[in-house]
């Protein structure tokens, strides 16, 4: 499995969990690149029924329900406002894709949409008075990724960040594989199936990697958002409609913080490298300015993010336009050993992928256990209904824990939070505060059990207190790291096989089934 994105996780974690032996190699940290910079939304994709992407809507429905249930800690219910503006869209057609949205939807948890006005007190300029009300859900998606390798590596997986595939020679019934870790050591493993989920890099891969000519062809569009103090009391998002028929959303973040985003626009050059334009700060500012009361300065920007969705190229004109729904393409001749690579995708949809990944390599492998995810729980969304009750009870058992961190904690963590107490009686036991309500004790934590090692892998990833660390307490954090001993490497020094499970620098003998 090659890729440490939501798709390569996901399909790792549903392997896993059929008996499958796994592992998983990632160029750099667990979703550093396109599953870490999203709107943080799961939802349906309302703006897909103008494209008519009624089946990918349908899907992306049924999975917002399932991973509510699965995640509560980290997948919670969202209200969204959408201001009317009829020069755009007249009333009638929103009415309408709101009607369709409710009816794909089936009877969920979540209310059905319905007409508003709004009130004098509005955030809305005086002119926007009518609109539309209905709920998706919110979603940190770092941890989403990072809580599907945790589910993969305790059903089995190897999960390797930081670990380069250099290469892949099929050879029959098995591939060959040669990976390099960040300290530049190299070792070979054999599986009987490969999965190419490298997200933006799917046809470079292929080309650079394999040596083969990509199946199908994909268009990588940069989206990027601003983070700007909060532009308006209370817990709803807006959807706010442009010229260009586009939508930008303005969502509350870590309370204290809108999230405006997303653009798209057509990128060319290293996913790794992508920043947001100059242009693209101006189009949400507009975006924005155009609808709030409250103006919104170049010097209100706290932190931007840029992404790059990796398309299925439909030859559309408009980037907005092309379509998000994914596919996949298997490989493999008379006795030969399959390749499946994932063009496309959204994060909504990710476990289904994975089901269907599995479907298709089946035929390939030994027989499996069922598919099993849609019931089963994420890490910390164990016998865990509402986080904010978990705060609660957190704050009676530990009446010395710090303001705020409970909170955080219960909607980090989730059920898993009790591990970070284990042992400690007050709050000396924490460790060093390194600022911002971050504590020695979380990022041992965060170290030994969600493969961080550098100071943005926490930050960033992992939790975003990058917001609330002033920069001389990110570069203790950085100092605190390097005290810590050495990461152990998880891939194997010698050849053949698979590392064991612990992750040590030993190699296993040759799987009977490997993916």
């Amino acid at each position: 499995m090659v890729g440490g994105g939501i798709n390569g996780v996901g399909i790792a974690a549903d392997a896993a969990g059929r008996d499958l032996r796994v592992l998983l190699c990632e160029q750099h940290d667990l979703a550093a690149h396109t599953s870490s910079t999203s709107s943080k939304l799961i939802h349906g994709g309302l703006r897909y029924l103008e494209q008519g992407e009624f089946r990918l809507v349908r899907e992306a429905l049924a999975e917002r329900e399932i991973l509510l249930a699965k995640a509560p800690h980290i997948v919670r219910p969202l209200r969204f406002l959408l201001p009317l503006r009829p020069q755009l869209r007249p009333a009638w057609m929103i009415r309408l894709g709101l009607f369709l949205y409710d009816h794909l939807s089936g009877h969920g948890q979540l209310p059905a949409s319905q007409a508003v006005r709004f009130a004098a007190d509005s955030p809305l300029k005086p002119e926007i008075r009518r609109g539309f009300e209905f709920a998706d859900c919110q979603v940190d998606d770092a941890r989403l990724v990072v809580l599907n390798a945790m589910a993969a590596r305790e059903r089995g997986a190897i999960v390797c960040p930081r670990t380069r595939c250099l290469s892949a020679q099929r050879q029959q019934s098995i591939w060959r594989i040669e990976l390099q870790r960040a300290d530049g050591h190299r070792s070979t493993v054999q599986t009987r199936a490969l999965v190419n989920a490298t997200g933006p890099w799917v046809t470079r891969f292929i080309e650079d990697v394999l040596h083969q000519s990509p199946p199908r062809r994909i268009r990588l569009v940069q989206g990027s958002h601003l983070i700007a103090p909060r532009l308006y009391e209370g817990n709803e998002a807006y959807i706010l409609q442009n010229e260009d028929r586009r939508l930008v959303f303005v969502i509350p973040y870590l309370q204290r913080y809108s999230l405006i985003g997303t653009t798209d626009r057509e990128f060319a050059g290293d996913p790794a490298e992508v920043n947001i334009s100059e242009t693209e700060i101006d189009y949400l500012l507009r975006v924005v300015n155009a609808h709030f009361k409250r103006p919104l300065q170049r010097s209100d920007i706290r932190h931007s993010f840029s992404g790059v969705r990796p398309l299925l190229d439909d030859e559309s004109h408009d980037p907005a336009a092309i379509a998000r729904d994914y596919s996949l393409n298997l490989s493999a001749g008379p006795g030969q050993a399959p390749l499946l690579s994932v063009f496309g995708g959204k994060l909504t949809t990710y476990r289904r992928l994975a089901e269907t990944a599995l479907e298709q390599l089946a035929p390939f492998l030994p027989p499996m256990k069922p598919s099993w995810t849609a019931g089963t729980a994420l890490p910390g969304g164990e016998e865990l209904e509402d986080p904010d009750v978990l705060a609660g009870t957190l704050l009676q058992e530990f009446t010395w824990l710090p303001d705020g961190l409970a909170q955080r904690w219960a909607q980090t963590y989730g059920s898993r939070a009790y591990r970070l107490f284990e042992g400690a009686t007050q709050a000396t036991d924490l460790g060093e505060h390194l600022g911002g309500g971050l504590y020695g004790r979380e990022v041992d934590y965060l170290c030994r059990e969600e493969w961080a090692e550098q100071a943005d892998d926490i930050l960033w990833r992992r939790t975003k207190l990058g917001l609330l660390l002033p920069p001389a307490a990110q570069r203790r954090l950085a100092e605190y790291l390097s005290e810590r001993p050495a990461v152990r490497p998880c891939v194997p020094t010698t050849e053949p096989g698979l590392p064991d499970a612990d992750c040590a620098d030993t190699a296993a003998p040759p799987p009977a089934t490997a993916l």
